[in-house]
């Protein structure tokens, strides 16, 4: 079955690093077709992994020269405009040997074009089915919920830290999915950077919600090797098989596979 699973969450809680964690888990055994989608403004996904992503490499950059072709008339008119964009999308793909990037990239200048958005969404859709596996770091926030832009997602992971901040993220993301209408298979809850006197109080934050499928994912404790290799640039993929917080990690993602 394919899947696709979407890490959400307060900004600075560990999604990025979290779903570097769960791609080194699938490159190491050696899952075909992942696709990793970078949703997130901020672009943090290359940073993790060690790859240097360009603006000119990103979705966004593509959108912009559309969005130039279509104020100056300088489409073909023989070709509809969502074939276009599909186009696009994959000329913005970036293949590495183990996976794909699909870099979101930040929006530059002003105004929006919102037929390129929705269009896009399709197009989103259409492309994760061409792998076995896609993972999509979400923007921070609920804004990406509102919008509805959670669709085709099977696995919903909302990483929390122990901060009142980010629980409340949560518990919002989880009211919110409900109030627009999306539908998961699964939403799991990820504990990151959790000491062990403040597990029980995530545990029954989860067990009070009023959204059946909502499960208790795992815990990952405050790991100093994850956070010098952050500081120092160091690629996630690259992070011992001993180092404690992967062999968790594993344990957990399993759980969604």
């Amino acid at each position: 079955m394919k899947k696709v699973i979407a890490f959400a969450g307060k900004g600075g809680v560990g999604k990025t690093t979290s779903l570097a964690l769960f791609l080194k888990f699938l490159t190491e055994r050696n899952s075909s077709d992942i696709l990793v989608i970078d949703s997130d403004p901020d672009a943090n996904i290359g940073d993790v992994i060690g790859k240097e992503i360009q603006f000119s490499d990103t979705l966004a950059s593509k959108m912009q020269e559309l969005k130039k072709k279509i104020e100056s008339r300088s489409l073909p008119l023989d070709m509809p405009k969502n074939q276009i964009i599909e186009g696009d999308v994959f000329r913005a793909l970036i293949e590495l040997e183990k996976f794909d990037i699909l870099e979101m990239g930040r929006q530059e200048g002003k105004g929006c074009y919102c037929f390129i958005n929705n269009v896009l969404k399709n197009v989103i859709d259409t492309l994760s089915k061409n792998y076995d596996i896609t993972l999509v770091d979400s923007p921070a926030g609920l804004e990406h919920f509102s919008r509805k832009t959670g669709r085709d997602v099977t696995d919903l992971v909302i990483v929390t830290d122990p901060s009142k901040m980010g629980i409340h993220t949560m518990k919002r993301i989880i009211e919110l999915i409900s109030e627009v209408g999306l539908t998961f298979k699964n939403i799991w809850v990820l504990g990151n950077r959790f000491p062990d006197e403040l597990k029980d109080a995530l545990k029954k934050e989860v067990e009070n919600t009023k959204e059946h499928k909502v499960s208790l994912l795992g815990f990952f404790p405050n790991d100093t090797q994850i956070l010098e290799y952050n500081f120092n640039g160091r690629s996630l993929l690259e992070l011992p098989e001993s180092n404690p917080t992967y062999q968790i990690a594993k344990q957990i993602f399993d759980q969604i596979l």
